[in-house]
């Protein structure tokens, strides 16, 4: 899908601001042909839960309607309009004037509903009715219940099968598109470059709405034509071409143009870059050479907006991001917003894109023992996910494929690989993602604790070894050498296992009170987080096919409420207001002295 830009063919208004917003309360219905009866705005884009004084609005799960009038210019009229959510979590329902637009389950990717039949020139009114309702059919996986309340009404509840919490709402930008009728739907850029040669055989394959002459031109990053043909599906040739690298990005610009004669009737700009991706030997090579990820596990969250996306936010943590010597992050655990993906081009941040494939495992806790001892869970034959893990990575793949700045595409995070059923869950959706990229990306899962070399059964699916593990945290805790001796056996064994592959760690963690200080290395103290990261550090630079440390977690963000989390997980290297703890002063030395490339440990 197309990111909504500005162009001399097309028109983009903002939707953004002050909504109506109601809560629908239990046994209550709306019908949208009236307007929304109530007094309450919400901010958009951002989460409902932290904008409202009435905890009980917070904890809502259930159903929720935003609503406001919008204006439609005369001149626009005889063009094609859409409405373009960039997110809606989790599932929405569309109204223009009382009429049903659309509908869109899956809350972190974007969807476009066309609306000519339901608006008129002038102002006309847009009502979102919305569910924050997850169940074993959903992505992310949440444990449904229902009661009833004292008169009989059916009273429903979410328990987050995960560990962040479950804001909800209209968290990306709202628009009102207009475009040509005969349109650019599509643009796929596939780079086949020779290194050697510093050239690239550059494929566009542009979808369009009807049979159209089509103009591709190329663009340096100063604007200058470098190639140019014409076709729907074309081949362009560059050389001395300049290579987007980690921290030091080049983009170029893919103008499409359609053609009736020499008049422009839609024009798109897509931006890309030239770079190589390939696992040899063990070593992840970025442009022909081994490249070692430093970085972060991260969550779209902030005070006030929740999960909502904030352009100031994003430009601040890649800021803090950069400066402590990272390269990289994963979006743990669901595509981040489109904003985010184009400034990771802009700023040359590698990217592990992750799908919202998160709670597939039996009940969320944080016994870990427990788990171990389970591994006859009848999980993978009930629960109920195929279905919405196929459209996420169609829409993630789909919307991200252009995209320098992703590297690998996580399948999912943590699913109980460990339990009987999970190859065949998970084979087909490995087939289906390296289906959808003409980058033939590498595909990984993130691994959970519980499936260790001996009872993991899906490594095999994978291309390079994901690893989330908390030794010293949630086992061995408090015990550094222990769980120094016990991190270094399972790596030495996953090496073993899996010689041409590389390893990283995609989590590993202490929660961290900021301002707790222990001189006696006592969990939960500044001083413990950083000797865990200084035991984990050490480990990795043993293991020869190490490529990468992702701490989680980035900052400190809300979670479900729970006696585990005192107001959300501390493990982040900063507070949720960005303040570092003392472990962001010593990875910052860590990290800006390990190269980016070439490590030599």
């Amino acid at each position: 899908m197309l990111y909504p830009l500005m162009t001399e063919t097309r028109s983009v208004l903002s939707l953004n601001g002050i909504w109506s917003f109601k809560m629908q309360a239990d046994g209550e219905r709306h019908d949208p042909v009236a307007p929304l009866q109530t007094t309450e705005v919400m901010a958009v884009p951002a989460s409902f839960n932290d904008q409202t004084a009435n905890p009980e609005l917070r904890q809502h799960s259930g159903y929720f309607w935003y609503e406001r009038d919008f204006t439609v210019p005369a001149a626009l009229m005889d063009q094609r309009l859409s409405l373009r959510f960039g997110s809606a979590t989790h599932e929405a329902w569309v109204f223009v004037n009382g009429t049903a637009v659309g509908h869109h389950k899956g809350g972190f990717t974007p969807f476009e509903l066309p609306i000519n039949d339901a608006v008129q020139a002038g102002t006309n009114r847009l009502t979102v009715k919305i569910s924050n309702l997850l169940d074993h059919s959903t992505l992310p996986v949440g444990n449904y219940t229902e009661t009833k309340d004292a008169n009989g009404n059916t009273v429903a509840h979410v328990d987050e099968n995960f560990d962040f919490f479950n804001y909800a709402g209209l968290h990306r930008n709202v628009s009102l598109l207009a475009t040509p009728w005969n349109r650019v739907e599509d643009i796929t850029v596939t780079p086949h470059i020779d290194l050697a040669m510093t050239s690239a055989d550059i494929d566009v394959a542009v979808k369009t709405t009807a049979a159209a002459t089509v103009k591709v031109t190329l663009l340096d990053e100063e604007g200058t034509v470098v190639a140019t043909t014409n076709g729907a599906d074309s081949t362009l040739h560059l050389d001395n071409i300049h290579l987007w690298q980690p921290l030091n990005a080049y983009l170029y610009q893919a103008r499409i143009e359609i053609l009736d004669d020499d008049t422009v009737v839609d024009s798109y700009t897509e931006p890309f870059g030239l770079r190589t991706i390939e696992i040899k030997s063990g070593k992840f090579l970025i442009n022909g050479e081994p490249f070692y990820f430093k970085g972060f596990g991260k969550h779209e969250d902030s005070y006030v907006n929740g999960r909502g996306m904030n352009e100031a936010v994003n430009v601040l943590d890649l800021n803090l991001l950069k400066k402590i010597g990272a390269n990289s992050f994963r979006t743990s655990h669901y595509p981040y917003s489109e904003e985010m993906m184009r400034l990771c081009d802009r700023e040359g941040i590698v990217v592990i894109d992750e799908v919202p494939a998160v709670g597939l495992m039996p009940d969320f806790n944080f016994d870990v023992s427990s788990a171990f001892k389970n591994t006859e869970d009848p999980f993978w034959s009930t629960v109920k996910t195929q279905a919405a893990h196929e459209q996420a990575l169609k829409e993630m793949i789909g919307r991200d494929k252009n995209h320098a700045s992703v590297v690998i595409w996580s399948i999912a995070n943590e699913p109980a690989t460990f339990l009987p059923g999970a190859h065949d869950y998970f084979e087909p959706l490995f087939k289906l993602a390296r289906s959808l990229d003409t980058q033939n990306r590498p595909c990984t899962y993130i691994n959970i604790m519980m499936s260790t070399p001996d009872r993991d059964t899906c490594s095999d699916l994978a291309d390079l070894l994901t690893l989330n593990r908390y030794y010293g945290w949630y086992l061995q805790t408090g015990d550094l050498k222990a769980a120094a001796a016990a991190e270094e056996t399972e790596l030495r064994t996953w090496q073993e296992k899996w010689p041409n592959k590389p390893i990283m760690f995609t989590e590993f963690g202490a929660d961290t009170v900021a301002g707790v200080h222990s001189a006696y290395n006592e969990p939960f103290s500044e001083e413990y987080q950083v000797n865990y990261y200084d035991m984990n550090a050490k480990i990795f630079d043993k293991i020869d096919n190490f490529v990468g440390e992702q701490l989680w977690n980035f900052a400190d963000f809300q979670t479900k409420f729970g006696i585990n989390r005192v107001q959300g997980n501390k493990k982040g290297i900063f507070t949720r207001s960005r303040e570092p703890k003392a472990a962001a002063i010593w990875l910052s030395h860590r990290w800006n002295n390990i190269p980016n490339f070439n490590y030599k440990k």
